[in-house]
């Protein structure tokens, strides 16, 4: 089984972006299931129902999340509408939506699990205690587990991967908007990277244009800023998965550039 995770999409020339490329990339790495972190869909900051149902027409199978999700209202309500649509899992469970997925597709099945860390972040649930309760739920419907850990800090990714290590076939993170170059398969057989990216304009600061982000960084205060619309890249990873097992058998950075006629 082969599965193709689109880091974070900012905006609308992330979205630019996934119409245009993903129909073709999935065909042409016969890839069997589309993930897609869409916390940043709409102008940066959480979705909404258009948003989401456009990424399904184009070939994504499932969206997850991050804190970002909470931004809009109608994309919470939407949370208890669209199963497909997820929230990180450890969120106080009197939340609206849930954290996990099972796909299926001519026999196979595939869960997908979303949660988040708490280093620099909410202090919500513990990750770790929850994440593994729901896994060794999931394991009782199939061993094909992928999860996209959602957190700032690289050591707490890193740890998460290394303690669910042989029960998830994939870990990978998100939400910094920059790609790590530690791709690899732990020695329990699941795929794992730190963080998969940003499918935006790479042409500013995390998908925004410079020069506000420069000035927030500077004077120490909120300034609204702008998203940027240059240098536009399509990144993720594929990941093919041992049917049989649920072993992970390769990842592969992806770093596509857009350049529209």
């Amino acid at each position: 089984m082969r599965i193709l995770f689109v880091a974070d999409i900012v905006g609308k020339p992330g979205r630019r972006i996934v119409q245009a490329l993903l129909r073709g990339l999935r065909f042409d790495r016969q890839v069997d299931f589309v993930v897609a972190n869409g916390e940043n869909l709409a102008g940066g900051y959480g979705v909404t129902p258009s948003l989401v149902m456009d990424l399904f027409n184009w070939g994504v199978d499932v969206i997850t999340s991050g804190n970002h999700i909470w931004d809009r209202q109608d994309g919470v309500a939407l949370l208890d509408e669209e199963p497909r649509l997820l929230r990180p899992a450890n969120y106080p469970p009197s939340n609206p939506g849930e954290g996990s997925y099972v796909l299926s597709n001519e026999g196979a099945k595939v869960a997908v699990l979303n949660l988040q860390g708490r280093v620099f972040m909410a202090d919500i649930d513990d990750p770790f205690r929850v994440g593994r309760a729901i896994v060794d739920d999931l394991r009782g419907e199939t061993n094909i587990i992928v999860i996209d850990f959602h957190a700032e800090a690289t050591a707490e990714k890193l740890a998460f991967a290394r303690y669910i290590d042989g029960l998830a076939s994939a870990v990978v993170g998100t939400h910094t908007h920059v790609p790590t170059a530690d791709a690899q398969i732990l020695p329990g057989g699941t795929a794992y990277v730190t963080d998969l990216g940003m499918t935006g304009a790479h042409g500013g600061v995390i998908g925004f244009q410079a020069e506000k982000a420069i000035q927030r960084a500077m004077l120490g205060r909120k300034i609204r800023v702008e998203l940027a619309e240059d240098d536009l890249r399509l990144q993720g990873a594929i990941v093919d998965i041992d049917d049989a097992s649920g072993r992970a058998q390769n990842i592969e950075r992806i770093d596509l550039i857009f350049e529209e006629e």
